[in-house]
């Protein structure tokens, strides 16, 4: 049991560095500021995950610990087809390839939470798809305000 836990671990930290590869690459394509600045910050939210399981595998469960918390989710990217990303990609095509990876890192953590029973790895396991969760929340909430602005006629 404990070898399975130590390698979804070492499965999910991989995964979250490849995450935040994948952020970074789209960053140095886009030029649009706000694009670049809203990629950095889920570049380093990815970095935060990464250091999170790293301690949990050394043993360090503290104070650090992730909370679960009520999210909205869109299913936005559960309909829309992903769009191929290239440098000149709109910014509602960038939030939805988002909104689209984290809904695969969001089922990847539910379904490595769902091959244990209660206890401390499926905590943290949910815990994690729970934050990828908000991740898809904030990427199809950008969709949606991008793809469909207001207007002053309403």
């Amino acid at each position: 049991m404990e070898k399975r836990v130590a390698d979804i671990l070492e499965i999910a930290i991989k995964r979250e560095e490849e995450a935040h590869q994948f952020y970074m690459d789209i960053h140095s394509k886009i030029t649009d500021a706000s694009v670049k600045s809203t990629l950095a910050f889920i570049a380093s939210e990815e970095i935060k995950h990464k250091a999170f399981l790293v301690d949990y595998r050394d043993g360090h469960f503290g104070d650090k610990g992730l909370r679960m918390s009520d999210v909205v989710d869109y299913k936005i990217a559960e309909y829309l087809e992903e769009p191929e990303l290239n440098e000149n990609s709109r910014p509602e095509e960038v939030y939805l390839a988002a909104s689209h990876r984290e809904f695969r890192s969001h089922h990847f953590y539910t379904e490595m939470a769902n091959l244990h029973a209660a206890g401390e790895p499926r905590e943290m396991l949910l815990k994690m798809a729970n934050e990828e969760l908000k991740h898809k929340e904030k990427m199809e909430y950008l969709y949606s305000n991008t793809a469909f602005p207001q207007t002053s006629g309403g």
